[in-house]
């Protein structure tokens, strides 16, 4: 067998065990992690189906009736799946699946990316490695936008790399498409320019780099769909989840660390802390510990010749893993959820496959023997089990929950304005209404009689106990009947009041 055709067939195995990841529990409702997030994708794409088939207005549930346009980023896997709706109805895993493409697509393009670095070796190492690690595997068939966002970030800085390294037109015009897509599909993305940028100085040196057009060109190129995108979801939204965490959070945290020494030290501790996600949930164990073990193989084994591409290469990992690490600080710090961490799955399996790389060639295994190759099935399924097990909590999500809001979706009147005493949006989809979603304990009756203005008709109670923390909404709630349903959640139907004892009827 060539070399080449082993090569795509051990490729082929690699994208089909982490297809068989990724399919498990694929079919479960939108009520696991992150139910919020996807939620609201969910939402969106059901909303483009359903309201207004246009990928630059996207809508929410809540906040009202409709339209309620949000600021995020271009909603890419809700249009697709609002199209496939069309043909086979509104199923979510039609969502997922799309997610789990693009996963599966970044495992072929993690693979040329480090075929491209060091060897194909090293590629089929790190697509590998990608294949298994629990965050490719999870948040690779969620409804969320992320695994999308890095499939664009490899891809920019594969056909970067090619294109600084043979200077054809066809790799810059690929570089350059994905890195616009890029950055619409998260912003985030934003953080492969600094490899991006240290490729082409390391390569060129910074007398020609600065004076080379492509990076100009691209950079311009491909941010101003950016800027006009988000400057016109700004303008038509309601909710501003891009610019209103980074204005509210991200930057009043980022102030006050800068501001005292204090401070600063207790953002870096905090930043440290984050360790403990990126060491389970995001690469897994095996993998964190890999990538600490290759920085020192890399040091210990060099390569055979120190040529241009080492020096290049060590620019591309130093500032790709720097800007992750101030990305960490600065935004991941503040937001502290896992998939935030996302970005620092290529770099970490690029780097270990090739250590992993320099490892068999100092060794000089070229070739694996039959008792080899069981042993590392053996080690192979093992350590993709550890991963599991560090994600498994992830798939759990209430069959109850579930149920109750699938009955209210058959008792409600159809196409109701509700308010919905809960935040999640996720529950909000599953009931499909519009309406409000709110914490009952701050939920006052003013607010309520606003809404019911607006045409909301029914209160769903999600949360009595809080509700009824809340004497004043409390009270005023009993004035209207509640209507008979199956489900544990109070539901009053505020266009019926209850008659007035001693009244005529």
């Amino acid at each position: 067998m060539t070399q080449r055709r082993f090569t795509a067939l051990a490729l082929c195995a690699i994208v089909v065990l982490g297809c068989a990841l990724r399919l498990y529990h694929i079919r479960d409702p939108i009520l696991d992690h992150p139910g919020w997030r996807q939620g609201d994708q969910a939402a969106i794409a059901r909303n483009f189906a359903q309201l207004q088939n246009n990928i630059f207005y996207p809508q929410v549930d809540y906040d009202g009736p409709p339209p309620n346009y949000i600021e995020l980023e271009l909603q890419i896997v809700p249009f697709t799946a609002a199209q496939l709706y069309h043909v086979v109805g509104v199923h979510p895993i039609a969502g997922r699946l799309i997610v789990m493409l693009f996963s599966l697509a970044t495992i072929v393009l993690v693979y040329f990316l480090g075929a491209a670095l060091a060897s194909r070796r090293a590629g089929l190492i790190a697509a590998l490695l990608l294949a298994i690690a629990p965050g490719a595997v999870y948040y690779g068939r969620t409804f969320t936008p992320d695994s999308v966002m890095v499939c664009f970030m490899v891809a920019t800085l594969l056909f970067w790399w090619r294109w600084c390294e043979q200077r054809r037109t066809t790799d810059f015009m690929l570089a350059f498409v994905f890195g616009a897509l890029a950055w619409l599909a998260k912003p985030p993305a934003l953080l492969i320019l600094a490899p991006v940028v240290a490729v082409l100085f390391a390569r060129r040196g910074w007398r020609a780099a600065l004076t080379d057009w492509s990076l100009y060109a691209f950079l311009a190129g491909t941010l101003l769909p950016f800027a006009l995108y988000f400057r016109h979801v700004r303008a038509i939204a309601e909710w501003h989840w891009f610019s209103g965490i980074t204005q509210k959070h991200v930057l009043p945290t980022l102030a006050h660390e800068l501001s005292s020494p204090g401070a600063l030290l207790a953002g870096i501790r905090s930043t440290f802390e984050l360790m403990t996600m990126l060491s389970t949930t995001i690469l897994g164990p095996v993998l964190f510990a890999l990538v600490l073990l290759s920085v020192l193989v890399l040091v210990v084994f060099r390569a055979p010749d120190e040529s241009t591409d080492q020096h290049v290469l060590a620019w591309l990992f130093v500032s790709w893993f720097a800007v992750l690490c101030v990305y960490a600080f600065v935004v991941v710090n503040v937001e502290r959820v896992d998939y935030y961490l996302l970005p620092w799955l290529p770099p970490a399996v690029l780097l270990a496959g090739i250590a992993g790389e320099r490892v068999l060639d100092a060794f000089g295994a070229r070739r694996m023997s039959a008792w080899a190759c069981a042993t590392l099935a053996v080690i192979i399924f093992f350590t993709a089990y550890a991963n599991m097990l560090e994600i498994h909590p992830y798939y759990t999500w209430s069959r109850k929950v579930y149920a109750w809001a699938q009955s209210l979706d058959r008792t409600l009147a159809a196409g109701s304005i509700v308010v919905m005493g809960h935040y999640g949006p996720d529950v909000l989809y599953l009931i499909d209404r519009k309406g409000w979603e709110e914490d009952p304990l701050v939920w006052t009756p003013f607010d309520m009689e606003s809404a019911v203005r607006k045409g909301a008709r029914y209160y769903i109670a999600v949360e009595p106990d809080r509700l009824k923390a809340n004497r004043e909404l409390y009270t005023y709630l009993q004035r209207f009947q509640q209507i008979p349903t199956s489900t544990g959640w109070p539901v009053y139907d505020m266009s019926r009041p209850r008659p007035i004892p001693g009244s005529a009827h």
